[in-house]
């Protein structure tokens, strides 16, 4: 019997790609105007992956900062805060890169002001 062609090993460490910074005024309320700067890297599956994301990174960047404007200072305070900003990135980012999936977020910088 022949044996079955390896499909394409996934890389377990994965490939990152970083996003554009971003600088975006949150959800204040009237108050004083508060930013926030985000650095985020995308952890993808394969290199192959990292082409898929370059012809959609104008929707990624479009998604995050549509989200990231109606935030508070609030609701980004504290690791449960993260954690949901995390979360809410990763399916923003998946609804614009469908069907190449995106692994994880990472936060390589975060600064509100």
């Amino acid at each position: 019997e022949e044996a079955e062609a390896p499909s394409e090993p996934v890389n377990e460490i994965g490939v990152f790609y970083e996003v554009p910074e971003m600088l975006v005024n949150l959800n204040s309320g009237g108050r004083r105007k508060e930013f926030l700067k985000i650095r985020v890297a995308l952890e993808l599956n394969s290199q192959q992956d990292v082409a898929k994301i370059e012809q959609v990174i104008d929707r990624i960047v479009d998604n995050f900062t549509v989200y990231l404007r109606e935030l508070r200072q609030e609701d980004l305070q504290g690791s449960e805060g993260i954690y949901r900003l995390r979360e809410e990135l990763l399916i923003r980012v998946n609804a614009a890169t469908r069907p190449t999936h995106v692994r994880d977020v990472l936060f390589k910088e975060m600064l509100v002001q």
